[in-house]
């Protein structure tokens, strides 16, 4: 390998490990907020929520908070898709799907902890096994994807 591939190649490895990690601290921002939160708030994430939860009564007629299960679920697929591009990069596809997928539950039990030092959240198993599900969506999505295509 040149050296100038190898620079790119650890350049572009260096940005999906950032993105991974940028990805987490939105978690952790989200975490840190409660539903009231965001129901009394005037900013973007408040009118998105107001928009689905409005949309969910329309259509299913669900007064629950089926909105908090759903960002839930999709914070964690797009953390399990960065999680496996960056490790795709270092190890083989199966063990890089079964590390995201590991680490991104191990997340979702931290994820968990804080929300129990967040006034007006709680310690959620529930939340944890969404999480866990959303990544490993995310992870299997990407190991799809990014599989090897046979040569025709």
């Amino acid at each position: 390998m040149s050296k100038a591939t190898e620079f790119f190649a650890q350049r572009k490895e260096a940005v999906f490990w950032i993105l991974a990690v940028l990805w987490m601290g939105f978690i952790f921002f989200m975490s840190a907020h409660t539903g009231s939160d965001l129901d009394q708030g005037t900013g973007l994430f408040a009118a998105i929520k107001a928009s689905l939860e409005d949309f969910v009564a329309r259509t299913v007629g669900l007064q629950t908070d089926v909105v908090s299960t759903l960002a839930h679920f999709a914070e964690y697929l797009v953390l399990g898709i960065l999680l496996a591009n960056a490790l795709r990069l270092r190890t083989s596809a199966g063990k890089a799907f079964l590390i995201a997928v590991l680490a991104g539950s191990l997340y979702g039990v931290t994820d968990e902890i804080h929300q129990i030092f967040v006034p007006g959240r709680l310690c959620d198993p529930a939340d944890w096994l969404t999480d866990t599900l959303g990544c490993t969506l995310g992870a299997l999505c990407l190991s799809a994807l990014k599989r090897p295509q046979a040569k025709k």
